[in-house]
């Protein structure tokens, strides 16, 4: 099965490790989702204020569209009190939403390291080096007791 396709792997840890592209999708849809549906509300604001630059559905998309990426162009915005909360938290939701999108881009074409990853893999070298010094104390511990059975019977 191509793994492109599914959401996540499983690792030899038993963790789930979640592919970008996925995680990119997702956000992509839930961010027009949240403003497709804003914009609605939005409308329902600005379209009876008498000095409002907001007179369609389309200007309220571009509006939301603009505020969540945080360009904010000045051509629409805003007048009433329920618009300005709206483009707000659009605002607020935007910067998560798009920050996380840029991030999903930075790692997957810069390539960050995923310390989750090396820290499974150092906690796996660690356990491998535990059980190694355990089977070296045993070894040690039977060692010791045949040194000392030999002082034993030579003192004797």
């Amino acid at each position: 099965m191509n793994t492109k396709l599914t959401p996540y792997s499983v690792d030899e840890f038993g963790v789930k490790n979640y592919h970008s592209g996925y995680l990119l999708l997702i956000t992509l849809v839930a961010l027009y989702v949240i403003i497709a549906a804003l914009s609605f509300l939005l409308l329902q604001f600005e379209a009876s204020a008498p000095d409002s630059n907001i007179m369609t559905y389309k200007d309220a998309f571009w509006t939301l569209q603009m505020s969540a990426s945080t360009i904010g162009f000045g051509d629409h915005f805003p007048v009433t009190l329920g618009g300005r909360i709206v483009v707000g938290a659009m605002f607020y939701i935007g910067v998560g939403m798009v920050g996380f999108i840029g991030a999903q881009f930075i790692d997957r074409f810069v390539g960050f390291s995923d310390t989750n990853v090396k820290n499974r893999e150092l906690r796996k070298q660690n356990t491998e080096i535990l059980e190694h010094n355990q089977q070296l104390e045993k070894k040690i511990d039977l060692l010791a007791d045949k040194i000392e059975l030999l002082v034993t019977k030579q003192s004797k």
